[in-house]
């Protein structure tokens, strides 16, 4: 049976107040998200997003649905999984054009989303 805190949603409104309803698990991969939440009294007080567009956050949060589950990598595993290839999902992913890449990159950096900043300039480095 789910815990409460796995049914628990979380509303994320972008720049374009384009607003998105998200489970708690997937909003915590971001530590900005996580820390404004921590602030917020009200529960259905939705987490305003003033840097992220709508686009861009549909983007986010499609990575932080792929990759919720990923065991958190120490800081050697980091340095070993730069030096891999990016496949399967994460290279569809990416598959994106530059300034939509370069938006990603901003959102991953303004969200504290430290794997998704590490794939999106992974892939401009391999440009």
């Amino acid at each position: 049976m789910a815990s409460a805190e796995e049914d628990k949603t979380v509303k994320l409104v972008s720049s374009d107040d384009k607003t998105f309803e998200v489970p708690m698990a997937v909003a915590k991969m971001s530590i900005t998200v996580k820390n404004l939440m921590d602030d917020i009294v009200d529960d259905d007080a939705a987490v305003p997003l003033p840097n992220v567009t709508g686009d861009i956050l549909q983007k986010v949060i499609d990575y932080c649905k792929q990759h919720k589950d990923d065991p958190v990598l120490s800081e050697e595993q980091m340095l070993e999984k730069r030096n891999q290839e990016i496949t399967g999902w994460d290279l569809e992913f990416v598959q994106v054009d530059q300034g939509t890449l370069f938006e990603m990159i901003l959102a991953a950096n303004f969200l504290d989303i430290k794997p998704m900043l590490d794939l999106t300039c992974k892939t401009v480095a391999n440009m």
